[in-house]
């Protein structure tokens, strides 16, 4: 059976950190001009039910670099918008291609492609996850401040990519700490599998609280996409937790972008010397050809 990457839990500890020391080797030669070719002839075929740029181009890029070809498929270019269900496509994907990415709305969606694709499938996003940036981040980190044994901060909304983000932190040994907005936390299942590895996030709903002791301050888009027709709503339970140049301080700030400057962080904090966001949007690309590479080996 083929390994599947729909949730960061998904590898063990010891494999999470074997796929992002693939990343940095692949990074650091690939910085020196040297070519990875481990897919050569190879297909990554992208299915997207959600738009995206980062997810997109850095697979897209990201496959042409180790040797092989992607293509996408949106809404429009395959039959699933119009009734075809979840299981044949995949099982006619995986006769095509030898890898499948999925960004899609439906979590269980992703579940059902991987057990009837038989090839490995990738979760590019869903409304319940975000492994891949978690990915990202997480080598973004360690780029940064040589290990894990940091203190990092999250602040705002407890959505998918929140979610991806306190599982891996759990995995890597790092101290985090939550702050969300009454109704807008963590999900209990997620903090218990969180325990599972040793690792629970110290959950507040005080911004200043949880970035007191924190190296990194990391958010996201308080309204995500599919919610729009909340955004009133959320704009005013989410009042006081803008990471602003006070709030930041001098430690480092991550998003995983796209930002909405003015909502949930300022111009200025984007725009300053401790924002490491475009470290972090580049190693998408980086850490996803590390999660391929080692999936070509299992």
């Amino acid at each position: 059976m083929p390994r599947n990457f729909l949730d960061v839990d998904d590898l063990t500890p010891a494999e999470l950190i074997e796929v992002l020391d693939l990343a940095a080797d692949i990074k650091a030669g690939y910085q020196a001009g040297e070519a990875d070719r481990r897919y050569p002839n190879d297909t990554l075929a992208m299915v997207f039910e959600k738009p995206s740029t980062r997810t997109r181009v850095s697979f897209e890029t990201g496959m042409t670099q180790l040797g092989g070809h992607a293509i996408f498929l949106g809404p429009n270019d395959i039959q699933l918008s119009r009734g075809e269900p979840i299981k044949d496509t995949a099982r006619a994907i995986a006769r095509y291609a030898d890898v499948i990415m999925a960004r899609l709305f439906d979590h269980d969606d992703a579940e059902e492609m991987a057990e009837y694709a038989t090839v490995p499938v990738i979760n590019g996003l869903t409304d319940d996850a975000h492994p891949c940036q978690t990915l990202a981040d997480l080598l973004t980190i360690r780029e940064h401040f040589g290990g894990f044994d940091r203190s990092v901060a999250w602040v705002g909304d407890g959505n998918n990519v929140a979610q991806s983000f306190v599982v891996g932190a759990a995995m890597a040994g790092l101290d985090l700490t939550v702050a969300t907005p009454e109704g807008y936390g963590i999900d209990d299942d997620v903090l218990d599998r969180a325990r599972e590895f040793g690792g629970e996030p110290t959950v507040t709903n005080d911004p200043e609280e949880a970035v007191e002791d924190a190296r990194v301050v990391y958010t996201d888009v308080w309204v995500s996409m599919g919610e729009e027709d909340e955004r009133d709503q959320k704009l005013g339970a989410f009042d006081g937790f803008q990471v602003d140049a006070d709030l930041l301080g001098d430690r480092k700030f991550m998003h995983c972008l796209p930002a909405h400057r003015g909502d949930e962080v300022t111009d200025e904090v984007m725009e300053s010397d401790d924002a490491i966001v475009w470290d972090q949007a580049e190693n998408r690309l980086h850490a996803q050809k590390g999660l391929l590479a080692w999936l070509a080996e299992q």
